[in-house]
């Protein structure tokens, strides 16, 4: 019998890069959509990258992406030193909960954890404030912590009047002395101790800007210059879908039919582990089997077979290999086989035994020792419902930061 073990990750110090990577990595166990049951997640991750770039699942709300940047400006304007810098920026974020829940509002970081919270606003938003060139800085935080002295000495040196060679253009393009984006708005009256989340019209504009010129190409591109507010579930169901680009409608269309695919997969993969442990006399399990084969048989009506027939995987992975994200031979085959069997079998899946093969070995593949197929104590563990939430390629939190847009625009 296998023993339950914490899984882990490891670094090495001195390389950033790789521990930048594992951070989120890390990150990824707290995300809602992470239970990636199937390592798919590299295919989910090049998808939402090329519709929402800059985006999470864990980020909250908008104006995040300004009261980061506010948090190290003030800081950098007093310059607090390298060796107090992290501390002073770790105080002073949790510091902005106790305001933010006076303004009651929604999304606030810290809200239940507040002075032990770990996981900072300014983790979640880094790459993100990166990707919209709202951070000129390149590294990580402790990259940016470790050079903040550098960057006030270089500031110093290209001072007006220091270097007489150098004429105002050249001194201001010297990306040495520059942190953040130059026409960040500044912050408002009161900050920190007086703020809320509620994005105004200036800096909506400032965003808006930022966001065009980084990602002027992709969905999150257009819907912030176009769009208007939606309730809907999916990014493909959206009631503006017929005016996207012909290049979005088809990453679009790839992601839906990818989306399809994986839920049967997940569903498919909780069935097998169901009736794994009824064999076993694993307890309360009795009615998890029916449910899952019932919820299979509501994916399956649901399913659009003449577009998943018809489905190009050439074409997929056209679109999602090469685009910042490794995504392995293995997974790439285990897509494939999968797609093969749903169309043999349209879509009914759930006797399928070669399709009960395909899941239950590319879990075992993945999970090893761990694999809730050979460690019981992995298997008394599971939830009943393991990796069944469809992939929507982060399109809720692009719903709440296009809702904070449309309210400061004066939208209903």
């Amino acid at each position: 019998m296998g023993l339950a073990m914490p899984s882990s990750l490891t670094w090495l110090d001195h390389d950033s890069a790789a521990r930048e990577r594992s951070l989120r990595i890390l990150a990824l166990f707290r995300e809602k959509e992470s239970r990636d049951e199937m390592g798919i997640g590299a295919i989910r991750d090049a998808i939402a990258d090329q519709l929402f770039p800059g985006t999470s699942t864990i980020q909250t709300r908008l104006r995040y992406m300004l009261l980061v940047p506010w948090i190290y400006q003030r800081l950098e304007s007093k310059q607090v030193d390298a060796s107090r810098f992290s501390d002073r920026a770790r105080k002073d974020e949790l510091a902005l909960v106790r305001p933010l829940l006076d303004a009651k509002e929604k999304g606030v970081y810290g809200s239940v954890a507040k002075s032990t919270l770990k996981r900072l606003p300014s983790s979640v938003y880094w790459a993100g404030l990166a990707s919209w060139g709202i951070r000129r800085f390149q590294g990580s935080q402790q990259d940016y912590f470790a050079s903040i002295d550098r960057l006030y000495a270089n500031r110093s040196r290209n001072r007006p009047g220091v270097d007489d060679r150098r004429d105002a253009e050249d001194r201001h393009a010297d990306h040495r002395s520059i942190s953040w984006h130059p026409k960040l708005p500044a912050a408002p009256e009161g900050f920190p101790d007086k703020v809320d989340l509620q994005v105004t019209a200036e800096e909506s504009a400032f965003l808006v800007d930022c966001i065009t010129r980084s990602a002027g190409d992709s969905l999150l591109g257009w819907l912030v210059l176009h769009g208007k507010p939606a309730d809907v579930q999916e990014p493909w169901m959206h009631p503006q879908s017929a005016q996207f680009s012909s290049g979005i409608k088809d990453l679009l269309h790839h992601g839906r039919l990818f989306s399809d695919l994986v839920e049967g997969a997940a569903r498919l993969y909780n069935l097998c582990l169901a009736d794994h442990a009824q064999h076993l006399n694993v307890p309360h399990r009795e009615d998890v089997a029916e449910e899952h084969r019932e919820a299979l048989a509501v994916w399956r009506k649901s399913l659009d077979m003449g577009a998943m027939s018809n489905w190009s995987l050439d074409a997929f992975w056209e679109k999602t290999i090469d685009h910042g994200h490794a995504i392995s031979v293995p997974t790439r085959r285990f897509v494939e086989a999968l797609l093969v069997r749903v169309q043999a079998t349209a879509g009914g899946i759930a006797d399928d035994g070669s399709c009960r093969d395909l899941v239950r070995l590319r879990e075992q593949s993945l999970k090893g020792a761990r694999s809730r197929f050979r460690n019981r104590g992995a298997l008394v563990q599971w939830s009943g419902n393991a990796g069944t939430r469809r992939l929507n390629y982060r399109w809720p939190t692009v719903k709440t930061f296009l809702s904070d847009m449309a309210q400061a625009k004066g939208a209903k």
